[in-house]
C-alpha cells in the first residue's frame, strides 16, 4: 500500500513547483521556507507522513494547491489529516485553528518546525521593527495556545 503513495521526493517536487514565485516576508523564494519546515520536521523525528505534510503545510492555505488535489492525492490519510488541521481558514480564530492542531494526530509536530523557522530571531531581524514585533507576538501566542511555551 505505502508504494502507491507519492514518494518524499515527488511531494517536495510538488511543493517546490506550487510555491515557484512565492517568496516570504523576507522577500526570499518559500521553497526555503517548506523545505526548512520539513527538514525540521524530520530533524523532531517526524515520520515520513509528517514530513510530506511539512513539505505541503501552506499549499492550500496559500490557494497554491485545492483542497480537492489532497482529497484525490496519492498520500497517506495522516499526510491529508495533518495538510488540513495547519490550513487556517479565512477569518477563523486562532483559538478554533490551534485546537484543531492539537486534535489532530502528527500535527503539532509539523507545528513546532513552522513555528521554529517563522520565529528565527536571524529571520525576524531582517524586517522592519514593527514587523518584526507584530509577527513576534503572533508567533508568541500560538505557541502559547499550542502548549509550547519555552520554545523557539
Amino acid at each position: 500500500m505505502e508504494d502507491q503513495y507519492l514518494s518524499l521526493s515527488e511531494v517536495e517536487a510538488i511543493a517546490r513547483r506550487a510555491h515557484r514565485g512565492q517568496v516570504d516576508k523576507n522577500g526570499h523564494p518559500y521553497g526555503e521556507h517548506i523545505a526548512a519546515v520539513a527538514h525540521g520536521t524530520a530533524a523532531r523525528g517526524g515520520s515520513a507522513a509528517q514530513v510530506a505534510a511539512g513539505w505541503l503545510h501552506d499549499t492550500v492555505e496559500d490557494d497554491r494547491l485545492s483542497r480537492e488535489w489532497l482529497a484525490g492525492a496519492a498520500l497517506p490519510e495522516e499526510t491529508k489529516a495533518i495538510v488540513d488541521a495547519l490550513t487556517r481558514r479565512r477569518d477563523e480564530p486562532v483559538e478554533e485553528y490551534t485546537a484543531r492542531i492539537l486534535a489532530t494526530p502528527g500535527a503539532l509536530l509539523v507545528k513546532r518546525a513552522d513555528l521554529a523557522h517563522n520565529s528565527d530571531p536571524a529571520r525576524l531581524a531582517v524586517l522592519d521593527p514593527a514587523t518584526a514585533e507584530r509577527l513576534a507576538a503572533k508567533y508568541a501566542r500560538m505557541r502559547e495556545l499550542l502548549g509550547l511555551t519555552g520554545e523557539l
